[in-house]
């Protein structure tokens, strides 16, 4: 039987040397995220489409470690190749890409519009795909057999289980973007790039303040660990798909709601 080689605990969720890139991380669960990968040792660079919101958030982050923050509006095709130049300038490599940049739009049936899907599929679809082609090179510099370059797709669980609110394009776009998280897992596997998604439940920001102002405690008494979302336990994923505890997965859904959808009962 062949030696097994243990890595130490500290080892096992260390970041130290990497760099990563977390689209939407000014807010929410992008800053929740970037603020794990910074504790983590990670050099992180955030971008958001507002330029007072990066300036905002790196001042919030920079406690934690090197963090950088550009202006990019990712639902245009260009834009996300300009980022992707901004992020390799002063390194050849990228370790670590979030793709957690999202939009949604609530709206009944009979009056959804157009722009209703067409913004909501390039924001949350397209831009990651896009972003994956734009850093391919750079992911596959960083990547090694050993020790891979992670993609982080961030799905919903809207994508697993029907939820009330009429989010047409946005629950079909995350599940979409499972699906394409399997097919790149698939395919960059045997590049040594990972290609993993989380599914986030209720967690507070921006994009789901009105829904849990509003029945927010409903919410938490439907999950079967009876809360909801916190901080950490979206940091705490993150570090460890980006680490060497999660070097083995790929092509994963993961979700992260406290059970809500997994064990959803239909009744």
């Amino acid at each position: 039987m062949a030696d097994t080689q243990f890595t130490s605990h500290a080892d096992l969720f260390d970041l130290s040397g990497k760099h990563a890139l977390v689209t939407g991380g000014t807010r929410g669960i992008g800053l929740m995220i970037a603020r794990g990968l910074l504790q983590a040792g990670a050099r992180v660079i955030i971008s958001s489409r507002k330029a007072d919101a990066c300036e905002e958030a790196q001042k919030l982050l920079s406690e934690f470690g090197d963090v950088r923050a550009f202006p990019a509006d990712l639902s245009h095709h260009d834009e996300c190749q300009r980022l992707a130049e901004l992020v390799t300038a002063d390194s050849d490599r990228l370790d670590i890409l979030v793709n957690n940049a999202g939009a949604m739009w609530r709206e009944p049936l009979e009056t959804f519009p157009d722009e209703g899907w067409d913004s909501v599929l390039d924001l949350n679809l397209k831009s990651p795909f896009w972003l994956v082609q734009a850093l391919l090179p750079a992911l596959r510099r960083a990547g090694t057999a050993d020790d891979p370059a992670r993609i982080i797709n961030i799905g919903s669980i809207a994508a697993i289980h029907v939820a009330e609110a009429p989010n047409y394009s946005y629950a079909s776009s995350k599940a979409a973007l499972h699906q394409l998280t399997r097919v790149l897992g698939r395919e960059l596997g045997p590049q040594h790039i990972t290609v993993n998604a989380v599914a986030p439940g209720p967690f507070p920001s921006q994009m789901m303040a009105a829904t849990l102002d509003a029945i927010g405690d409903k919410i938490a008494a439907k999950a079967p660990l009876r809360r909801l979302g916190r901080d950490d336990d979206m940091a705490g994923i993150a570090v460890f798909l980006a680490s060497r505890a999660g070097s083995y997965l790929t092509g994963t859904i993961i979700p992260s709601d406290g059970g809500i959808a997994t064990t959803a009962t239909g009744t």
